[in-house]
């Protein structure tokens, strides 16, 4: 199972499933609702977890600026924006049981693709 910090753009079902299937998962909500994307990488890198969000800024974070993210990003990019669609699909994405550590991930439906981060 995984060691997750989930973004506050996380819908809480998203958490709570995931929390169910047995992964750790931290939620910015619960830390440091609003914190800047940095602040909240600089969290994921300092708790050894991989970063899940909905955000696209974090690939800039990681590749454009330079920020390390030793961890692991998923980029989670569905179809459809329901709650109970962004759960399964989490569930499904992580169920694939690749090493997300050392690598930004998109997520799409029926495509996933890992590219090293910067070390």
């Amino acid at each position: 199972m995984e060691r997750l910090l989930a973004d506050e753009n996380v819908p809480a079902i998203v958490v709570a499933v995931l929390r169910s299937d047995g992964h750790d998962v931290a939620w910015i909500r619960d830390v440091g609702p609003s914190w800047p994307d940095d602040q909240v990488l600089a969290l994921a890198i300092a708790e050894a977890r991989v970063l899940l969000t909905f955000d696209k800024d974090f690939g800039e974070l990681a590749f454009l600026r330079g920020r390390t993210a030793t961890p692991g990003v998923i980029l989670l990019r569905p179809r459809l924006q329901s709650p109970d669609h962004l759960a399964r699909f989490a569930r499904a994405v992580l169920a694939q049981g690749h090493s997300w550590h050392g690598h930004f991930a998109v997520a799409e439906e029926g495509r996933l693709r890992l590219v090293p981060l910067p070390s």
